[in-house]
């Protein structure tokens, strides 16, 4: 691999931006944050807005499942009324063979009362009931999902900025080396027991790491900004993880003990409990051909006079109760809806099969990359030991002058990207395992691997 590539490995060219290396110093900084693996979840899961949309969204299901319960409840209602009449109403009547009009009525009505309705039987009251208490369920598992996507991307943002410090120490380490080359270099040429093409040349190292070590800078920086904007951290700390990727490598195992089954999923317990919505969206429809049977009863007072003396009226009680039974006969559209929600959850069937099928790749790919991850990083550190002893090596044969600065600029490469390959073997396990815990469903803090 050439020099070039290896810095285009170091930069980290998905978090270039303006900011200075000594910006990102997470060490010396006074206000940084650092945080733990579980204790970044732990604050995601209080303060980012998302998770607290979905509890929201849990909590206006159970208030329309109290609305849709109320329903059961007698409704009862006072009512008022003042009417004018602008012309009466006239009749004719016979009376001795004479015709007389007669005007019916009075100039001012006046009643006021009390009515209560309750349904005795509902069908579709009782549907609508069950189809509310679906739809809590479902809300339930769209807050639980919300959860599980959120453990999995404050972790991979985690196990980001923790490749990110590890490429910034590094890049560091190998930079203050080729500072530490050039001047043992400069110290012999002064002494004209090395050539000028050796300084140029350990010059040209330390130069061409230089902004290798700023865009990783700025990559520590936007990965910590990245995960603060997960937490849902208000202010201007900077966000910094605790330990290196290193740390992680005693949980690596080549055959991880995780249960491969795929009812905790989100997506199909989703879809599972969209086709019971649609089950009872059926019922619901189906109920609407069954009679509903409701009683009433009513309590009132009325007044009928040509005046407005209110202290003269007289006041005439009027009470009922009644019984009401509606047996629907015909009605066109319920027929077409039940065709729709039968076709849907035949859809729905079809879906969740297709889905099922695709969560079982997904999770055959992430163990192939846990795997590989595995295989990689195992055979990567014993490539960082190889690559210092060479480094040793190719340092005293240039100190006893059998070896060329080339030569310990190469020692210098190999080792820089061994490391940088380490670790980026142990984040590329770490993330794969994060993508197979969210397709699984897991989202408890044991299955996380923590920093401890």
């Amino acid at each position: 691999m050439s020099f070039h590539k290896i810095l285009f490995l170091v930069c980290l060219t998905p978090w270039l931006s303006g900011l200075s290396a000594q910006d990102v110093e997470t060490t010396q900084a006074p206000d940084t944050l650092r945080l733990r693996l579980d204790e970044a979840i732990q604050i995601a899961l209080t303060e980012n807005p998302t998770v607290r949309v979905a509890d929201y969204d849990v909590e206006i299901k159970k208030e329309a499942r109290r609305e849709a319960r109320a329903g059961l409840l007698p409704e009862a209602s006072l009512s008022a009324s003042y009417s004018r009449t602008l012309k009466k109403q006239t009749m004719v009547m016979e009376f001795g063979g004479q015709s007389t009009k007669i005007q019916m009525g009075t100039d001012n009505s006046y009643s006021a009362g009390l009515s209560i309705n309750l349904p005795l039987f509902a069908p579709a009251l009782y549907r609508s009931i069950r189809l509310t208490e679906a739809d809590i369920e479902l809300a339930v598992e769209k807050a639980r999902a919300s959860r599980i996507g959120m453990v999995n991307e404050v972790t991979k943002a985690f196990y980001q900025l923790l490749l990110a410090q590890d490429s910034y120490r590094v890049l560091q380490e190998a930079y203050a080396q080729a500072e530490a080359n050039l001047r043992i270099v400069n110290e012999r040429f002064t002494l004209g027991s090395v050539s000028e093409y050796d300084r140029i040349r350990a010059d040209v190292q330390v130069r061409s790491l230089k902004p290798g070590l700023v865009s990783a800078g700025n990559g520590v920086a936007l990965a910590g900004l990245q995960l603060r904007v997960l937490l849902g951290v208000a202010g201007e700390p900077i966000i910094a993880a605790r330990g290196s990727l290193a740390d992680y490598e005693s949980a690596m195992k080549p055959d991880q003990p995780i249960a491969e089954t795929l009812e905790n999923n989100s997506d199909l317990r989703q879809l599972d409990l969209n086709l019971e919505l649609l089950s009872h969206n059926e019922r619901l429809t189906k109920a609407n051909f069954l009679p509903t049977i409701g009683a009433s009863y009513s309590y009132s007072y009325s007044s009928m006079n040509n005046n407005f003396r209110i202290r003269n009226y007289s006041w005439y009680p009027y009470s009922l109760v009644a019984l009401s039974v509606n047996i629907p006969l015909f009605k066109a559209s319920n027929y077409p809806k039940l065709r729709k929600v039968r076709l849907q959850m035949q859809q729905l069937r079809e879906t969740r099969l297709n889905a099922e099928r695709q969560l079982g790749m997904l999770v055959q790919n992430a163990r192939d990359k846990m795997a590989a991850a595995y295989e990689q990083q195992a055979s990567n550190r014993e490539g960082v030991a190889q690559a210092e002893k060479g480094r040793l090596i190719a340092r005293k044969r240039y100190e006893v002058g059998m070896g060329t600065i080339l030569e310990l600029n190469d020692a210098e490469v190999a080792l820089t990207q061994a490391e940088l390959a380490y670790r980026q073997a142990i984040y590329d396990y770490l993330t794969a395992r994060a993508d197979l815990e969210k397709t699984l469903g897991n989202n408890d803090l044991e299955h996380t691997i923590n920093q401890k």
